[in-house]
């Protein structure tokens, strides 16, 4: 993972942070005490912040033909996965091994974002997002999130949008 400066530790930066920080981006952080007992990540987040769970995604990470996909769906909802697999051009995917989606994106399951991974990867964010002026997703880490305009996060991650979320 990328050394942060001293400057960015003490900001208590992440490299989605600092990549936004850097892109010039304009964006809010949202921290809340994350609860390890929540049996969801995104739905703690929404409750947390006060957000409808439709304003938040949730970053999931796929095989797809085998590379690995990134997919950023509303956490009111599920990812479909034969959608996915269509809006990259691939014929199947299944969900990524967890250790090997932590080891690749630099983030820890529950704390992935979609900005700032260690190996930039193919990214599909939900055609949904383009309702919303903004949108929150994990800022790096359990308990931060990170809140911007959708077109943002996609021209941001070179995602392309898809219907790929279900209710």
């Amino acid at each position: 993972m990328a050394k942060k400066s001293k400057k960015q530790q003490q900001a208590g930066g992440t490299p989605a942070t600092v990549a936004l920080t850097a892109a010039g981006v304009e964006f809010t952080v949202h921290s809340y005490d994350h609860d390890p007992a929540h049996p969801s990540y995104g739905e703690e987040a929404a409750e947390a912040m006060g957000v409808s769970p439709d304003r938040v995604f949730k970053t999931l990470v796929a095989d797809v033909d085998g590379a690995l996909t990134v997919a950023v769906v509303p956490v009111a909802g599920q990812l479909d996965l034969k959608a996915l697999a269509a809006a990259v051009g691939g014929k199947r995917a299944t969900m990524a091994d967890p250790t090997l989606a932590e080891r690749t994106t630099g983030y820890v399951r529950g704390g992935i974002s979609p900005l700032g991974q260690r190996k930039k990867l193919p990214t599909v964010l939900d055609a949904s997002a383009s309702a919303h002026p903004t949108i929150c997703v994990s800022a790096g880490r359990r308990g931060l999130e990170v809140e911007l305009a959708p077109e943002d996060l996609a021209k941001l991650t070179d995602a392309v949008l898809a219907p790929i979320g279900r209710p």
